[in-house]
């Protein structure tokens, strides 16, 4: 989640990038069931008593309730979606379109990620998107059931919008959700490194030694010679309050399906550092319609994309929202 000029902390969310071309997915099993709301059956971890949370977790949780509070009596982290105070028109559709789905906002190097923003490619899921859940021993069992049912259904809003087959799935997951406090994430280099090969240590320490500063983040792997998406991973804190946690699930999910950049231009959006919107907008929701229009494949340059962008655009728009 990126903070806004409000907030003197600058939070990194949604880090997407793209693995070598030797990266390959395993043969996927039968794609799951998407219908809405439809959850697995409990995972291990749901059948295991939690243990006491630790000082350093109580500490940011504590942390994370003020500036949860903070950015609510600011008037932000609105979770209407967007009305008459945020129009917004086919052009308008189309560059946050192309701004927030064929740019960067990382740049990969010897040393792991840098912010630096790059034009890229249109990169997408072309199998099915099997997520798999897993919490911290700390999370409490009555949290979890929540936490397990609010992903359930927006994957399977998610499914919906983009006509793309996305559920929860124990069953061979290929998009990893950890839900885990402080002192819980210091231990995931293990997972991390079994679900994304070929991250170096020091991409999975951007991941372990998250700074505070970071609310949640994701990675997405793929293909440089199909830009196909194979592998996902997503840390959400579990120290956050109601709205923050909930605000990461969506954002991080999302972005976990294409949408890899930000934009300050985009409104109503949750793709935008100013962090007016904590849930997915009307926009976002276009705009993920639009990433999966079979009009437009993965690999296309900005200058491919742009023209049938705009065509798609103009249909789900027309002019004026």
């Amino acid at each position: 989640m990126h903070r806004g000029p409000r907030l003197t902390d600058r939070l990194k969310r949604g880090l997407a990038l793209a693995a070598c071309a030797a990266l390959t997915a395993c043969t996927p099993p039968p794609a799951p069931d998407t219908r809405a709301g439809l959850a697995p059956r409990p995972r291990p971890d749901d059948l295991q008593g939690p243990v006491a949370e630790s000082p350093e977790a109580q500490a940011m949780r504590a942390y994370y309730a003020r500036i949860q509070a903070d950015l609510l009596a600011q008037g932000l982290l609105r979770t209407d979606g967007g009305g008459r105070d945020t129009p917004f028109n086919d052009r308008m559709l189309t560059e946050n379109f192309i701004r927030i789905a064929l740019y960067d906002e990382y740049a990969r190097g010897n040393g792991g990620f840098s912010q630096r923003e790059t034009e890229s490619r249109l990169r997408r899921w072309a199998g099915p998107v099997r997520v798999g859940l897993s919490f911290g021993p700390s999370v409490p069992l009555e949290r979890r059931e929540t936490d397990r049912a609010r992903v359930a259904s927006y994957l399977g809003r998610l499914a919906a919008i983009t006509g793309h087959p996305v559920a929860l799935s124990d069953t061979s997951p290929n998009f990893f959700l950890h839900i885990v406090a402080e002192d819980e994430r210091r231990t995931l280099a293990p997972a991390i490194g079994a679900a994304l090969p070929g991250l170096s240590p020091a991409e999975i320490a951007g991941i372990t030694d998250m700074p505070r500063s970071t609310y949640c983040l994701v990675y997405a792997l793929s293909d440089d010679a199909t830009s196909i998406y194979t592998r996902a991973f997503a840390v959400i804190r579990a120290e956050h309050p109601d709205l923050l946690r909930l605000s990461c699930l969506h954002e991080e999910l999302a972005q976990g399906l294409g949408l890899a950049n930000d934009s300050p231009s985009a409104r109503p959006s949750i793709f935008n550092d100013d962090e007016e919107f904590a849930l997915l907008t009307r926009q976002d929701e276009l705009m993920l319609k639009m990433l999966y229009d079979p009009r437009l494949r993965p690999g296309m340059t900005v200058e491919e994309a742009r023209p049938i962008v705009q065509t798609i655009a103009y249909e789900l728009v027309g002019g004026e929202s």
